[in-house]
């Protein structure tokens, strides 16, 4: 009984820690000019902040919420390797209307940060901060 308890535990901690270290999927863009946010209006939050997509916004629950974000992949031709490598955290400031589910429009410098602005979209990873 005891040996399958360890078992158990040992599993249970694997899989906390498989979800954390990838989060989860999806893409992002970036935006170059800023307005004023649904959550902040013309509050100056910062350069690391994000648009998101509606399922993750919830009418407005989602505001000030922090994300961290991961590049995983280009999604076009065009730039076939944009990660940089690292992660950046960003504050949610607004919501994305044309982002797909689990989408982020991210400031041009967050996306800088992880990727090359050349490619415009990317597959990332991305975990509550």
């Amino acid at each position: 009984m005891a040996a399958l308890m360890r078992a158990l535990i040992i599993m249970v901690v694997f899989a906390s820690c498989v979800s954390v270290a990838f989060g989860t999927a999806g893409q992002a863009t970036y935006y170059t000019t800023y307005t004023p946010s649904s959550c902040y209006g013309f509050q100056d939050m910062g350069t690391n902040i994000a648009a998101v997509s509606a399922d993750i916004f919830q009418n407005k629950a989602a505001c000030g919420s922090m994300y961290t974000v991961t590049c995983v992949s280009g999604t076009n031709q065009g730039v076939p390797m944009p990660c940089r490598g690292g992660s950046v955290t960003v504050k949610v400031v607004d919501l994305c209307p044309g982002c797909s589910a689990n989408g982020f429009d991210l400031s041009q410098q967050a996306f800088s940060a992880i990727a090359d602005p050349n490619a415009g979209r990317i597959n990332i990873n991305y975990t509550p901060a």
